[in-house]
């Protein structure tokens, strides 16, 4: 039988299924940046983990493993607004091959650190805050130039495919630290973190010259760009913000990631492998969330498409707090992972497609920021409504008021909900 030109133009089911691969295909630039970013996740994921081992036994405190987050969190806060403004000012591939060597620097310090037998915790704080600085520079730098190694149409499956980067490390990363950690102790894993970053190094030595454009919204870019400019930009574009405003709901509001110790023993008489599952669940469902990602560069309505994941990640966290059987909670919390999939793919295609390239760097710092602090604020949020009142309302009542925020954010913003993908409106 002879195809039509409308069949042969249709896309095999399996590119309806699963993750789209045409910027691998298409773009060796991106295509090295990504296999490198994957390389250099998995190692950061192992030394995380090394770390928080090391300090745990150094000082046998839980508290002092707890201060590692927030050594983390204020660089990024403070570092992820700045590392924007910077990007939008230098060469975003020498700011991305900087930063990246940083990271590669701090790594074999730590072998060092560990090989001349240096147990002092501070200086493992110390190297955390600096990698956090490093990572809060090379990544408003490393997004920005998505979109000009991309074409449009392509973003979406490029941001599933780094949404897949960031929880392949986040799932491999701790399980092959704890198995390298056990075997051969951590300057094996430190020294195995700084050999990863090579592929980093590489993928962006081989990127060309990446200026941000001096035309609309790049104004005095040449000489600086202001972090005030960026926030007033954003200031002006409703649309933008209602990406990170969603944001904001499901992180603070809906995230139940401190309570899981709690749960694992209060609600399904577990121990530390069952808070080791429910912390995992999410990843997982977040991968595969990614794996089958083939349907979302089909989406047009994209502002649309992320009310309805957020909603979906309110929606399974408030039924999670309402099982009591383990298989059950697992599901739900893989499902609000697929969710949050989702929802940062839309986002992160609307900030790189919605805003001008001189402002992209700005706008990808204010997005570390709500990534790095949303969660934060979420821990502390669900720890204190456990503490005074119940781990079931905590996390249950977080669900409904994630899902109630965001119809009110719909009901004020409707234009939201209207984005169009193919005319992309900030």
């Amino acid at each position: 039988m002879t195809e039509t030109a409308d069949e042969a133009d249709e896309p095999a089911p399996r590119a309806r299924i699963f993750a789209d691969l045409t910027p691998l295909r298409t773009s060796p630039d991106y295509r090295r940046l990504w296999f490198g970013n994957t390389v250099s996740w998995v190692g950061q994921g192992m030394t995380a983990l090394a770390v928080s081992l090391q300090v745990y036994d150094l000082t046998g405190s839980a508290f002092s493993v707890g201060l590692i987050g927030f050594c983390s969190l204020v660089p990024l806060v403070v570092f992820g607004l700045y590392g924007g403004a910077v990007a939008d000012t230098v060469d975003r591939r020498k700011l991305g091959l900087a930063s990246a060597f940083g990271s590669f620097v701090l790594s074999v310090g730590l072998v060092a650190i560990t090989v001349a037998g240096v147990e002092r915790v501070g200086l493992l704080y110390a190297v955390v805050a600096l990698q956090a600085v490093c990572f809060a520079l090379n990544s408003p730098a490393r997004s920005s130039m998505i979109a000009r190694l991309l074409p449009a149409e392509q973003l979406p499956a490029a941001n599933a495919l780094n949404s897949m980067t960031s929880t392949t490390g986040g799932l491999v990363g701790p399980m092959l630290g704890g198995l390298i950690v056990g075997w051969w102790g951590y300057r094996a894993a430190y020294g195995i973190d700084a050999v990863t970053f090579t592929a980093s190094l590489y993928a962006m030595w081989r990127l060309p010259a990446m200026l941000p454009d001096r035309g609309e919204g790049a104004a005095g870019a040449a000489k600086r760009a202001s972090v005030m400019d960026g926030l007033r930009f954003l200031g002006t574009r409703p649309n933008l913000r209602m990406t990170f405003f969603t944001d904001m709901c499901a992180m603070v509001l809906a995230n139940p990631r401190a309570l899981f110790p709690v749960v694992a023993a209060l609600w399904y008489g577990g121990d530390a492998k069952t808070t080791g599952l429910l912390v995992a669940a999410p990843a997982l469902g977040a991968l595969l969330g990614g794996v089958f990602s083939g349907w979302l560069g089909r989406i047009r309505r994209q502002g649309l498409a992320v009310l309805f994941a957020v909603a979906s990640w309110g929606t399974a966290i408030a039924v999670f707090g309402l099982t009591r059987q383990l298989w059950l909670g697992l599901i739900f919390l893989a499902l609000a992972g697929a969710a949050d999939t989702t929802s940062m793919v839309f986002r992160n295609t609307m900030l790189q497609a919605a805003v001008p390239d001189g402002m992209r760097g700005r706008l990808q710092g204010v997005f570390i920021v709500v990534v790095a602090g949303g969660p934060r604020l979420g821990d502390f949020l669900a720890g204190s409504v456990a503490d005074l009142v119940s781990p079931a309302v905590a996390v249950t009542g977080g669900g409904v008021a994630c899902v109630a925020a965001v119809a009110v954010l719909a009901l004020r913003w409707p234009r939201f909900a209207r984005y169009d993908a193919h005319d992309p409106e900030a």
